[in-house]
């Protein structure tokens, strides 16, 4: 099944994707058992992230070769972890599939993508088995992680770098019938592969990451668990951005330069 989120006259409406339409739903499929209120054509729908969550949750240096690559430019993150530690991301960086990744006007050097399975937890968890982290997981998404690295480097926290206004594009649905860490992750920018590589090889997957969160932290339906990615690309304003993980879908956005006013 594929849930999603589009907008109707300009309010939030859960849905459900079907061939060429979105099923429109009374409610959160997270906490009921909505039924169908209407339908809108596939080419009709505006996007919105397909969950907003409690608590947006995100992983950094999972992959082995993005850990390899950091180790090469002196990047002091650059080093296997010995045990999953999650990070934190805002909601407002937050954007839907198809629309804009707007560049700043002050950003300067290295402005990235990278293409991150995303975790969206179904159930409240706490004290969790690696079996009970699988059975409350609802399904997968897909997420572009874009980072202005200047100001990553310059700033004590990453509040502007990975978190200013469409710098999170997550989307387009929620697929809850895939095996997603046995799929293919695919980068394209205007249409030329920059990133392939096998989804699942993490150093830990969201289930080790959920086992360890929840000795501390209780995670709550709708919470979502960014998991990182193996390679990074430049982009541009005039790009168009497209994630792909197969069997769950392909999340595109176009890059657009900031417009600034007197």
């Amino acid at each position: 099944m594929r849930y999603t989120r589009v907008s109707m006259g300009g309010r939030a409406v859960w849905g459900r994707v079907e061939d060429d339409a979105v099923r429109l739903l009374s409610d959160s499929p997270l906490e009921s058992d909505p039924t169908v209120i209407g339908t809108v054509p596939l080419a009709e729908a505006v996007w919105l992230p397909p969950v907003v969550p409690p608590v947006f949750y995100a992983v950094g240096m999972n992959y082995r070769r993005h850990i390899e690559h950091a180790r090469l430019l002196g990047d002091e993150a650059g080093v296997t972890p010995d045990r999953p530690e999650p990070g934190y991301r805002a909601n407002s960086a937050l954007t839907g599939h198809g629309t804009a990744i707007v560049k700043p006007a002050g950003v300067q050097g290295r402005f990235e993508a990278e293409p991150e399975l995303v975790a969206v937890i179904g159930r409240t968890l706490r004290h969790a088995s690696y079996k009970e982290a699988q059975d409350a997981l609802f399904g997968w998404t897909i997420g572009n992680d874009v980072s202005a690295r200047t100001w990553q480097h310059e700033d004590r926290s990453f509040w502007r770098s990975k978190n200013s206004d469409t710098f999170k594009p997550m989307g387009p649905w929620i697929e809850t019938d895939v095996d997603a860490l046995a799929q293919t992750t695919t980068l394209r920018v205007n249409g030329e592969v920059r990133a392939l590589f096998p989804t699942g090889d993490m150093v830990f997957d969201p289930f080790d990451y959920m086992v360890e969160m929840t000795k501390h932290i209780t995670l709550h339906p709708g919470d979502v668990l960014w998991m990182g990615a193996e390679s990074t690309c430049q982009i541009e304003a005039g790009d168009t951005v497209d994630v792909e993980i197969s069997g769950i879908g392909v999340l595109s956005n176009p890059v657009r330069a900031e417009t600034t006013h007197p």
